[in-house]
């Protein structure tokens, strides 16, 4: 941390930043607007504090999968620095402080635009929908496509920026990890339920993270249960599960039903319902991989270019 004319500053990879205001926080981090000193251009500050060594190695794992993934749809990291920390106390210990510059998307995130269109009494387009839906999906193929694969783990429309040209761009992998994952043990179970019940968000999280059974299997068809929801929620203006929860029932046992109740005038196609149970399956090795859903978003929207 420094000063520079009365401003409050840090360096980051050997690049100076003026520290303007505070945008947001998170259950693992803090996001600062900042402006780099020489150029004057303005990003996002995510401020990630880690209080283990295990949460230390989460953080940079993050950082990994953003320099692995160079991808239009995948948030872009421009520089990053670890800061040692080391304070000890009865009350909190923090190891050290992760500093990733990240770009600032000045129009929000698809949750931003979905509660105006809410207090508008409006909806997105179809077309709209199925342009959104491809940019995010060829987003997360970037991730399942890598070897070996990566799932997000996080998808929701809170964690997807739109660029100024309306490009969605996934953001926040702070959740994302190798997709694959043997569950050969109880300890193994109970390790990914209690990760994935803090870092993924109840109201689009798998059925399989709810209950991780023993002697299973899970792989990046994950993100495609968290993908339909994002669907439903760009059409409907909410998660499908939303009234379950607010109703106080189990999401765990909604989920494995996965019993979803559509609008009976919604001013949209079939394709659109029928696209989201098609995902919405609550056993993994029935919903498709990301390529089928990708193909599947052409051949919708091929069939609307030719009713033009």
């Amino acid at each position: 941390m420094g000063c520079l004319c009365g401003k409050e500053s840090l360096s980051v990879d050997s690049r100076r930043f003026f520290i303007k205001q505070r945008l947001g926080e998170g259950g693992f981090s803090y996001v600062d607007l900042v402006e780099d000193v020489q150029t004057h251009k303005t990003f996002a500050l995510k401020r990630i504090v880690c209080h283990s060594k295990e949460e230390e190695q989460v953080a940079l794992q993050e950082v990994q999968i953003m320099r692995e993934i160079n991808h239009p749809n995948i948030i872009p990291l421009e520089c990053y620095s670890v800061q040692k920390v080391n304070y000890h106390s009865k009350t909190v210990d923090i190891t050290c402080e992760l500093f990733l510059v990240i770009p600032l998307y000045k129009k929000g995130t698809l949750q931003d635009k979905i509660d105006t269109l809410k207090l508008k009494g409006e909806h997105f387009s179809e077309e709209h929908i199925w342009s959104l839906m491809l940019g995010i999906c060829k987003g997360v193929k970037a991730m399942h496509d890598h070897k070996p694969p990566y799932a997000h783990r996080d998808l929701k429309p809170d964690n997807v920026m739109t660029e100024e040209d309306g490009t969605p761009v996934v953001m926040d992998l702070g959740s994302a990890a190798f997709a694959r994952l043997e569950i050969k043990s109880a300890r193994d179970a109970t390790s990914l339920q209690d990760l994935t019940s803090e870092r993924c968000s109840m109201l689009y999280r798998a059925p399989e993270f709810f209950t991780v059974e023993t002697n299973s299997f899970i792989d990046e068809r994950t993100d495609i249960w968290s993908i339909g929801c994002v669907l439903y929620a760009l059409a409907f203006l909410e998660s499908p599960f939303e009234s379950a929860y607010q109703r106080g029932d189990s999401l765990a046992l909604a989920t494995m039903a996965a019993k979803i109740t559509f609008p009976e005038y919604s001013g949209y196609s079939n394709r659109i319902k029928d696209t989201i149970t098609w995902m919405l399956k609550p056993k993994a090795e029935e919903r498709p991989f990301i390529d089928q859903v990708i193909e599947r978003i052409h051949s919708i929207q091929h069939e609307g270019d030719n009713r033009v």
